[in-house]
């Protein structure tokens, strides 16, 4: 397997056979999020943006992954296309992008998305799905008209790489395994193969 220097550069390869080759949800990964004590929990989320500082996603920061990153900012991703058979890891620290970022994203979604942000209180106990519809119903009434402002709850963390790995599935389980590790603050990396 050659391999460039940044481990962007390959990912944004695969990112692109992926998404050309994928039914649906290119962008999915599942995130890992620990509590202080070292509890695992993971969950699938859907990546937002990439570029050279890191992976994004958004979330309600009141929810569970929401206050674990916000007292054990550490984070595990990974993404897994069967259509490629390639999967890619990446682990760091998470940290909250910019209010003008997450504003700017947030304003893209669609209005019935906004609302949702707004109606639900996630990963709380919720007494029925009729109490989920109230709440969004009040939302859309409230915001039935103008501009959807961001909820104060609502932003998105950057998952910056400190660990890459790519994956690559091979007949007789001789897969192709590279990691790559962040050698420095300028932003050099080493790789190394890995058995699999």
């Amino acid at each position: 397997m050659s391999h460039p220097a940044d481990p962007l550069d390959m990912f944004k390869d695969w990112y692109a056979e992926a998404a050309a080759a994928e039914d649906v949800y290119p962008d999915a990964a599942s995130l890992a999020t620990a509590t202080p004590d070292g509890r695992p929990s993971v969950r699938m989320v859907l990546l937002k943006g990439w570029d050279e500082r890191g992976v994004v996603f958004y979330t309600n920061l009141e929810s569970r992954k929401g206050e674990e990153l916000a007292v054990n900012p550490y984070a595990a991703i990974c993404l897994y296309w069967k259509s490629i058979r390639r999967q890619v890891r990446i682990e760091g620290p998470a940290v909250q992008v910019s209010d003008d970022e997450a504003d700017a994203y947030f304003a893209s979604r669609d209005r019935q998305s906004r609302i949702g942000a707004w109606a639900s209180r996630q990963s709380r106990p919720l007494e029925g799905p009729l109490e989920l519809e109230r709440a969004a119903a009040k939302y859309a009434a409230k915001y039935a008209v103008g501009t959807i402002p961001r909820p104060p709850f609502w932003s998105g963390f950057r998952v910056v790489p400190e660990v890459v790995e790519f994956w690559r599935e091979k007949p007789f389980r001789l897969h192709e395994r590279l990691v790559y590790r962040r050698a420095d603050e300028a932003g050099g990396w080493t790789t190394q193969f890995l058995y699999p």
